[in-house]
């Protein structure tokens, strides 16, 4: 795999129709600098809006990938970024004059071909992979769909399809080197579909750009020639259409005999593009589509972002631990004494954090609670939990030094045994809402796997007066 970041070495264009919408639209490719990623540029509207590739914006996955910012959308961008993932392109502007790609053949040799004959410009910086450590998963249980990232020094992608059709069968296929197989192997992969599909969109209108010529049509059920008439007329197709033995729409002949599972991988490819890095990870995915291909990268990455947060707070990597107390004073405002928590083991953004407290005779509040027989007040556990939800929420912004936690209600609190010296608080908070800037979480305190605390916590993210310019 490539060492450093690389762009392409000079601007080029390609114009086409897009599939669903039908509408003429131009992509001019354009080189990037280090860091800026992959990126669409609205250039046919005022201001030339700019929306990241990133699973962030994705807003529909119904007949594709479209990505958006309010009321700006580029649609079916998903064999555009397979060709610039593929071909291992960090940084890149593509400027799009128009709502949709072109379609092509309905593969994506039409990008892959113009960013070949752009030619390519390695950058200073290194990639920036996102090394899989162990395991992550996503399971669709009604549609029968799972997908998996398992840990690997290097990319492989794997996928199986079975639609329980005579002509498509059940098939499987693997890429394992990008450099040397994405381009003669995947790239040409031509979408598919089914025949009812077309007949459904072509009543709605949703392929206006749809032909014979940019997609496999898989016939799934009897249609006379009258019916194929009236569907050709439908998607304005001037040649006849028929269905011959093979199964497929004019008998097309495919370019591989496992050619729709391989358009799915090249569907995937793209999809996991908008994780916004390159990663190192063995995917292995069955009965994949677009909605779980976006569900799967969010899962990616929320913990390349999470990754990326701990390596800029936690300078030393230490065993067991995601921020020791040197991190959380970088995260957190609070200090002695009212600092409440010494490090954190457990961490997943905008989900779930565990954090350790050790009790000892030295907190300045057993002086006077109580004299004699010191307690931890019930008060400062409900603080402890609330500055590890902190943690939690505040890893949730860019700057974290920059926003505070206030906390705007406490309810059901509840102190089920006493917290002593010697004791080590285990504190854990769940979040349960996120609406804006306001969270809802569910604490609990432990001592020796013992609830000795729990209380709902609701608060409030806000700027810090004195971080603000």
């Amino acid at each position: 795999m490539l060492e450093l970041q690389r762009t392409i070495a000079k601007e080029i264009s390609v114009s086409g129709a897009g599939l669903h919408t039908g509408t003429v639209c131009k992509l001019t490719f354009k080189p990037a600098p280090e860091n800026s990623g992959i990126k669409f540029i609205r250039t046919d509207l005022g201001g030339n809006p700019e929306i990241p590739a990133t699973v962030d914006y994705v807003v529909d996955v119904s007949r594709g990938t479209t990505l958006g910012i309010g009321d700006v959308k580029v649609h079916t961008v998903e064999h555009v970024l397979a060709a610039v993932a593929g071909l291992q392109i960090d940084n890149i502007n593509i400027e799009v004059e128009g709502i949709e790609p072109p379609v092509g053949d309905g593969s994506s040799m039409l990008f892959v071909e113009k960013l070949l004959e752009a030619g390519f410009e390695a950058q200073k910086a290194p990639k920036d992979y996102l090394v899989i450590e162990d395991t992550v998963m996503h399971h669709d249980e009604e549609k029968g769909i799972d997908i998996v990232a398992l840990p690997l020094d290097s990319f492989r992608i794997t996928c199986m399809v079975d639609y329980h059709n005579p002509a498509l069968g059940s098939q499987h296929s693997g890429l394992f080197d990008l450099e040397k197989e994405f381009v003669e192997e995947f790239a040409p992969c031509r979408t598919f579909c089914f025949l009812s599909e077309v007949e459904m969109l072509a009543k709605q209108g949703l392929i206006k750009g749809g032909n014979i010529d940019n997609a496999v049509v898989i016939v799934d059920h009897d249609l006379n020639q009258n019916e194929l008439d009236d569907l050709r007329v439908k998607l304005g197709v001037e040649s006849p259409m028929s269905v011959g033995p093979t199964g497929f729409l004019n008998d097309k002949s495919l370019r591989f005999k496992n050619e729709p599972v391989r358009h799915k991988l090249l569907d995937m490819i793209g999809d996991l593009a908008l994780i916004g890095v390159p990663i190192k990870a063995q995917i292995l995915a069955a009965r994949p589509g677009h909605k779980a291909n976006v569900e799967f990268a969010k899962k990616i990455r929320k913990l390349y972002q999470q990754k990326k947060l701990v390596k800029k707070y936690q300078f030393k990597k230490t065993e067991g631990v995601v921020f020791d107390i040197n991190a959380i004073q970088r995260i957190l405002p609070h200090r002695y004494p009212f600092l409440l928590v010494d490090k954190i083991t457990h961490l997943e953004m905008e989900k779930k954090v565990v954090g350790v407290k050790s009790v000892t005779i030295n907190e300045p509040f057993f002086q006077g609670h109580f004299p004699g027989q010191p307690v931890m007040p019930g008060v400062l556990i409900v603080e402890a939990m609330a500055q590890v939800g902190g943690i939690m929420l505040l890893n949730s912004y860019l700057n974290p030094e920059e926003k505070l936690v206030l906390f705007t209600s406490i309810k059901n609190a509840k102190f089920r045994k006493t917290v002593v010296p010697g004791d080590q608080l285990v504190l854990e908070a769940n979040m349960k809402m996120k609406k804006r800037n306001i969270v809802m979480m569910e604490t609990q305190a432990f001592v020796d796997n013992e609830l000795v605390a729990e209380a709902e916590l609701m608060a409030a993210i806000v700027d810090r007066e004195d971080k603000k310019d």
